[in-house]
Protein backbone atom coordinates (compact mmCIF):
# COMPACT_ATOMS: atom_id res chain seq x y z
CA UNK A 1 0.00 0.00 0.00
CA UNK A 2 1.02 3.86 -0.53
CA UNK A 3 1.83 5.87 2.47
CA UNK A 4 -0.45 8.88 2.77
CA UNK A 5 0.77 12.17 3.69
CA UNK A 6 3.08 12.38 6.89
CA UNK A 7 3.55 8.05 6.30
CA UNK A 8 7.31 7.34 6.23
CA UNK A 9 8.73 3.72 5.73
CA UNK A 10 10.23 3.64 9.31
CA UNK A 11 13.17 0.86 9.66
CA UNK A 12 12.74 -1.94 12.07
CA UNK A 13 9.29 -1.89 13.16
CA UNK A 14 7.53 -3.04 16.09
CA UNK A 15 7.50 -2.99 20.25
CA UNK A 16 9.41 -6.04 22.01
CA UNK A 17 6.66 -8.86 22.31
CA UNK A 18 9.14 -10.74 24.82
CA UNK A 19 6.18 -12.27 25.90
CA UNK A 20 6.47 -14.85 23.42
CA UNK A 21 9.21 -17.21 23.96
CA UNK A 22 12.07 -16.28 22.14
CA UNK A 23 12.50 -19.58 20.05
CA UNK A 24 9.70 -18.65 18.63
CA UNK A 25 10.44 -15.62 17.59
CA UNK A 26 11.26 -14.32 13.91
CA UNK A 27 13.15 -11.66 15.15
CA UNK A 28 16.21 -11.57 18.13
CA UNK A 29 15.56 -10.30 21.67
CA UNK A 30 17.94 -7.80 21.38
CA UNK A 31 16.60 -6.33 18.21
CA UNK A 32 12.98 -6.16 19.34
CA UNK A 33 14.24 -3.89 22.53
CA UNK A 34 15.65 -1.47 20.03
CA UNK A 35 12.77 -1.61 17.87
CA UNK A 36 10.62 -0.64 20.98
CA UNK A 37 12.72 1.70 21.99
CA UNK A 38 12.82 3.62 18.66
CA UNK A 39 9.70 4.02 18.66
CA UNK A 40 8.78 4.84 21.95
CA UNK A 41 11.22 7.59 20.91
CA UNK A 42 9.11 8.78 17.87
CA UNK A 43 6.20 9.21 19.60
CA UNK A 44 7.70 11.28 22.64
CA UNK A 45 9.17 13.56 19.61
CA UNK A 46 5.89 13.90 17.74
CA UNK A 47 4.11 14.75 21.26
CA UNK A 48 6.58 17.19 21.88
CA UNK A 49 5.76 18.85 18.07
CA UNK A 50 2.12 18.61 18.82
CA UNK A 51 3.04 20.68 22.39
CA UNK A 52 4.39 23.19 20.12
CA UNK A 53 1.67 23.10 16.92
CA UNK A 54 -1.48 20.98 18.16
CA UNK A 55 -2.52 21.29 14.05
CA UNK A 56 0.98 19.68 13.05
CA UNK A 57 -0.64 17.09 10.69
CA UNK A 58 2.13 15.45 10.12
CA UNK A 59 3.49 15.03 13.66
CA UNK A 60 -0.36 13.03 14.20
CA UNK A 61 0.96 10.74 11.25
CA UNK A 62 4.02 10.05 12.87
CA UNK A 63 2.78 9.61 16.67
CA UNK A 64 0.30 7.31 14.84
CA UNK A 65 2.08 5.44 13.03
CA UNK A 66 4.65 4.62 16.40
CA UNK A 67 2.00 4.05 18.50
CA UNK A 68 0.57 1.21 16.14
CA UNK A 69 3.78 -0.31 15.81
CA UNK A 70 3.99 -0.38 19.87
CA UNK A 71 0.65 -1.84 20.26
CA UNK A 72 -1.37 0.66 20.87
CA UNK A 73 -4.21 0.46 18.32
CA UNK A 74 -6.77 2.88 20.37
CA UNK A 75 -3.62 5.67 20.35
CA UNK A 76 -3.18 4.92 16.63
CA UNK A 77 -6.63 5.43 15.16
CA UNK A 78 -6.85 8.92 17.71
CA UNK A 79 -4.11 10.00 15.77
CA UNK A 80 -5.31 9.44 12.34
CA UNK A 81 -8.90 10.83 12.39
CA UNK A 82 -7.13 13.65 13.77
CA UNK A 83 -4.82 14.21 10.55
CA UNK A 84 -8.94 13.23 8.62
CA UNK A 85 -10.33 16.48 11.04
CA UNK A 86 -7.65 19.05 10.79
CA UNK A 87 -7.40 17.86 7.14
CA UNK A 88 -10.78 16.10 5.38
CA UNK A 89 -9.07 15.94 2.01
CA UNK A 90 -6.67 12.87 3.66
CA UNK A 91 -10.10 10.34 4.11
CA UNK A 92 -10.01 8.91 0.85
CA UNK A 93 -6.22 7.96 1.00
CA UNK A 94 -5.84 6.73 4.66
CA UNK A 95 -5.48 3.13 4.47
CA UNK A 96 -3.66 2.87 7.54
CA UNK A 97 -6.61 4.19 9.67
CA UNK A 98 -8.24 1.43 8.26
CA UNK A 99 -5.39 -1.14 9.68
CA UNK A 100 -6.02 0.53 12.95
CA UNK A 101 -10.12 -0.33 12.74
CA UNK A 102 -9.07 -3.77 11.76
CA UNK A 103 -6.60 -4.29 15.00
CA UNK A 104 -9.45 -2.56 17.27
CA UNK A 105 -11.96 -5.06 16.30
CA UNK A 106 -14.09 -2.17 14.03
CA UNK A 107 -14.40 -4.41 11.12
CA UNK A 108 -17.30 -2.06 9.47
CA UNK A 109 -15.45 1.05 9.79
CA UNK A 110 -11.94 -0.65 8.56
CA UNK A 111 -14.38 -1.92 5.13
CA UNK A 112 -15.82 1.75 5.27
CA UNK A 113 -12.11 3.12 4.92
CA UNK A 114 -10.43 0.41 2.66
CA UNK A 115 -13.36 0.62 0.45
CA UNK A 116 -13.13 4.41 -0.24
CA UNK A 117 -9.88 3.97 -0.74
CA UNK A 118 -10.56 2.38 -3.90
CA UNK A 119 -11.69 5.65 -4.99
CA UNK A 120 -8.09 6.85 -4.80
CA UNK A 121 -6.07 3.85 -5.97
CA UNK A 122 -7.80 1.34 -8.29
CA UNK A 123 -4.75 -0.52 -8.56
CA UNK A 124 -4.06 -2.20 -5.16
CA UNK A 125 -5.34 -5.47 -4.97
CA UNK A 126 -3.63 -5.59 -1.10
CA UNK A 127 -6.04 -3.01 -0.16
CA UNK A 128 -9.10 -5.31 -1.47
CA UNK A 129 -7.30 -7.89 0.78
CA UNK A 130 -7.54 -5.80 4.20
CA UNK A 131 -11.25 -5.36 2.43
CA UNK A 132 -11.86 -8.79 2.46
CA UNK A 133 -10.25 -9.28 6.03
CA UNK A 134 -12.31 -6.53 6.55
CA UNK A 135 -16.02 -7.63 5.75
CA UNK A 136 -15.25 -11.64 6.62
CA UNK A 137 -15.23 -11.03 10.43
CA UNK A 138 -18.06 -9.00 10.46
CA UNK A 139 -20.06 -10.99 8.10
CA UNK A 140 -18.39 -14.11 7.05
CA UNK A 141 -17.14 -15.75 3.85
CA UNK A 142 -19.90 -15.19 1.87
CA UNK A 143 -20.33 -11.37 1.92
CA UNK A 144 -16.51 -11.12 1.87
CA UNK A 145 -16.34 -12.67 -1.33
CA UNK A 146 -19.09 -10.86 -2.78
CA UNK A 147 -18.26 -8.07 -1.48
CA UNK A 148 -14.72 -8.08 -3.16
CA UNK A 149 -13.32 -4.52 -4.70
CA UNK A 150 -12.88 -5.48 -8.95
CA UNK A 151 -9.62 -4.35 -10.51
CA UNK A 152 -9.04 -4.36 -13.81
CA UNK A 153 -5.13 -2.78 -14.41
CA UNK A 154 -1.95 -5.08 -13.38
CA UNK A 155 -1.15 -4.68 -9.76
CA UNK A 156 3.04 -5.85 -8.75
CA UNK A 157 3.25 -9.73 -7.61
CA UNK A 158 2.33 -11.65 -5.59
CA UNK A 159 -0.93 -9.75 -5.57
CA UNK A 160 -2.84 -11.21 -8.69
CA UNK A 161 -2.70 -14.33 -7.38
CA UNK A 162 -2.92 -13.44 -3.95
CA UNK A 163 -6.23 -11.78 -4.73
CA UNK A 164 -7.47 -14.98 -6.95
CA UNK A 165 -6.97 -16.86 -3.43
CA UNK A 166 -8.99 -14.36 -1.72
CA UNK A 167 -11.69 -14.83 -4.50
CA UNK A 168 -11.76 -19.03 -4.59
CA UNK A 169 -10.44 -19.57 -7.65
CA UNK A 170 -6.70 -20.79 -6.76
CA UNK A 171 -5.47 -22.73 -3.95
CA UNK A 172 -3.06 -20.83 -1.67
CA UNK A 173 0.32 -23.29 -2.29
CA UNK A 174 -0.05 -21.99 -6.28
CA UNK A 175 1.04 -18.78 -5.59
CA UNK A 176 4.37 -20.03 -4.39
CA UNK A 177 4.26 -22.55 -7.52
CA UNK A 178 3.83 -19.16 -9.63
CA UNK A 179 6.40 -17.59 -7.64
CA UNK A 180 8.90 -20.35 -8.62
CA UNK A 181 8.12 -20.52 -12.49
CA UNK A 182 8.44 -16.70 -13.18
CA UNK A 183 12.29 -17.04 -11.95
CA UNK A 184 12.61 -14.28 -10.34
CA UNK A 185 16.07 -12.64 -9.20
CA UNK A 186 16.91 -13.86 -5.19
CA UNK A 187 16.39 -10.66 -3.96
CA UNK A 188 12.89 -9.71 -5.68
CA UNK A 189 12.20 -13.05 -5.55
CA UNK A 190 12.41 -12.70 -1.52
CA UNK A 191 10.45 -9.47 -0.99
CA UNK A 192 7.58 -11.16 -3.41
CA UNK A 193 8.08 -14.27 -0.64
CA UNK A 194 7.14 -11.75 2.09
CA UNK A 195 3.63 -10.28 0.61
CA UNK A 196 3.01 -14.40 -0.39
CA UNK A 197 4.01 -15.61 3.24
CA UNK A 198 1.80 -12.78 4.93
CA UNK A 199 -1.17 -13.08 2.84
CA UNK A 200 -1.26 -16.18 2.33
CA UNK A 201 -1.71 -17.14 6.51
CA UNK A 202 -3.82 -14.46 6.92
CA UNK A 203 -6.18 -16.00 4.36
CA UNK A 204 -5.58 -19.53 6.30
CA UNK A 205 -5.85 -17.98 9.47
CA UNK A 206 -9.47 -16.55 8.28
CA UNK A 207 -10.72 -19.84 6.56
CA UNK A 208 -8.93 -22.87 8.34
CA UNK A 209 -7.05 -22.26 11.38
CA UNK A 210 -4.47 -20.08 13.24
CA UNK A 211 -2.19 -23.43 13.53
CA UNK A 212 -1.86 -23.72 10.23
CA UNK A 213 -1.11 -20.06 9.29
CA UNK A 214 1.60 -19.61 11.63
CA UNK A 215 4.35 -20.70 10.35
CA UNK A 216 3.63 -18.78 7.17
CA UNK A 217 3.17 -15.57 9.51
CA UNK A 218 6.35 -16.29 11.21
CA UNK A 219 8.17 -16.69 7.68
CA UNK A 220 6.96 -13.04 6.67
CA UNK A 221 7.53 -11.70 10.01
CA UNK A 222 11.17 -13.14 9.42
CA UNK A 223 11.56 -11.91 6.19
CA UNK A 224 15.11 -10.33 5.14
CA UNK A 225 13.14 -7.59 2.53
CA UNK A 226 10.95 -6.99 5.78
CA UNK A 227 13.50 -6.56 8.80
CA UNK A 228 15.86 -4.51 6.30
CA UNK A 229 13.64 -2.16 4.48
CA UNK A 230 11.15 -1.84 7.84
CA UNK A 231 8.15 -1.14 5.59
CA UNK A 232 4.83 -0.02 7.34
CA UNK A 233 3.47 -3.53 6.36
CA UNK A 234 6.32 -5.12 7.81
CA UNK A 235 5.37 -3.78 10.98
CA UNK A 236 1.97 -4.69 10.84
CA UNK A 237 3.13 -8.30 9.48
CA UNK A 238 5.06 -8.44 12.90
CA UNK A 239 2.21 -7.62 15.20
CA UNK A 240 0.13 -9.81 13.56
CA UNK A 241 2.10 -12.69 14.07
CA UNK A 242 2.58 -11.88 17.64
CA UNK A 243 -0.99 -11.46 18.05
CA UNK A 244 -1.77 -14.87 16.29
CA UNK A 245 1.03 -16.77 18.18
CA UNK A 246 -0.17 -19.33 20.40
CA UNK A 247 0.63 -18.43 24.30
CA UNK A 248 1.07 -14.78 23.12
CA UNK A 249 -2.04 -13.23 23.84
CA UNK A 250 -2.34 -9.87 24.87
CA UNK A 251 -2.94 -8.48 28.08
CA UNK A 252 -4.78 -5.29 27.88
CA UNK A 253 -4.19 -2.03 30.22
CA UNK A 254 -6.72 -0.09 28.38
CA UNK A 255 -8.41 -0.24 25.16
CA UNK A 256 -6.49 -0.97 22.11
CA UNK A 257 -3.55 -0.95 23.92
CA UNK A 258 -1.01 -4.50 24.18
CA UNK A 259 0.92 -5.26 27.10
CA UNK A 260 4.67 -5.48 26.33
CA UNK A 261 5.53 -8.07 28.59
CA UNK A 262 8.17 -8.50 31.37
Amino acid sequence: MKLGLGGVCLCFGIMAFVQVAQSQEPVPKDELKMIQARYTAQENAASARLKRNPEDVSAYSARGDARLFLGNFEGSRKDYERMIQLNPKLDVSHWRLGIAYFYLKEYDKAARQFKIYHNYDQVDRENGIWRFMSQYKASGLAVARKGLLKYEKDDRPPYPWLYDVFAGKIQPEEVFSKIEEEAFDDRYKTRVLFHAYLYVGIYLELTEDSKKALPYLRKAAANAYGRTTGTYMWQVARIHYWLSSEGAKPETEEPGKISPGK
